[in-house]
């Protein structure tokens, strides 16, 4: 009788652990970064010159946004956002920013991965490696992981409805981790700028609750000289 209640209960937990992993079963990442934008974008950029040693910055819609050559004319700057870009999107084009062996990268990816839902984990591994990529390619490039951006709240779009600062925080804290455990990586915490007491995207730099104003980023070219990172 009691071997019977033993045999029971192993099959029990085995049904058990079936179910449980059947039902809550991590669901696929979305890391497709393919569209009409991306491959327009990657193709263009493909087809520019290649310009030894300059200063370019690599992100999605809140790096493409930003007017880095108007704002600081005097620097030899490459625009390389793309807007709806993801992080795997980034590690897939890293060809093209290599070529031109960079004296300087400024990275800001991951709020649109956040949007698809794609789990901190897989955004960090992404970065680490970008990071490393560059650095084996590249190496004489120094690179600069700019926090990634708050959302404000009570001004965000639907779309961006996924993106909550919590997850922001948890991304920024691993980038400061990778830039301390590698040599010529550093963290820039442009938090210190667009932020408000609050830990939200300044409502006066933003109409949609998660893009910048183009004005803003006059401030932040600014802070990037004034913490000696341009």
């Amino acid at each position: 009788m009691k071997l019977k209640i033993v045999k029971y209960s192993i099959l029990t937990c085995l049904l058990s652990a079936v179910f449980y992993n059947n039902t809550y079963a991590q669901a696929p990442v979305d890391s497709n970064y393919i569209f009409s934008g991306y491959t327009e974008k990657v193709d263009f950029f493909n087809k520019m010159p290649t310009r030894k040693g300059p200063i370019i910055f690599i992100g999605d819609s809140l790096t493409d946004a930003g007017r880095w050559a108007d704002i600081a004319p005097d620097l030899p700057i490459l625009n390389r956002g793309i807007s709806g870009d993801i992080s795997f999107g980034v590690l897939a084009r890293l060809d093209e920013i290599v070529k031109h062996q960079p004296q300087k990268v400024f990275l800001m990816i991951g709020v649109n991965d956040l949007k698809r839902n794609v789990p901190t984990s897989f955004i960090i591994n992404n970065y680490k490696k970008i990071v490393s990529r560059i650095q084996m390619e590249s190496p004489r490039t120094i690179i600069y992981l700019n926090s990634i951006l708050p959302i404000n709240s009570s001004k965000l779009i639907e779309p961006f409805r996924s993106v909550k600062n919590e997850d922001v925080a948890q991304l920024n804290r691993a980038l400061k981790e990778i830039s301390a455990s590698n040599k010529n990586v550093h963290f820039v915490d442009l938090h210190k700028v667009v932020a408000d007491k609050d830990g939200q995207l300044r409502a006066d730099i933003t109409s949609d609750g998660i893009h910048m104003e183009v004005a803003a980023y006059i401030e932040v070219i600014d802070y990037l000289k004034k913490v000696k990172a341009l």
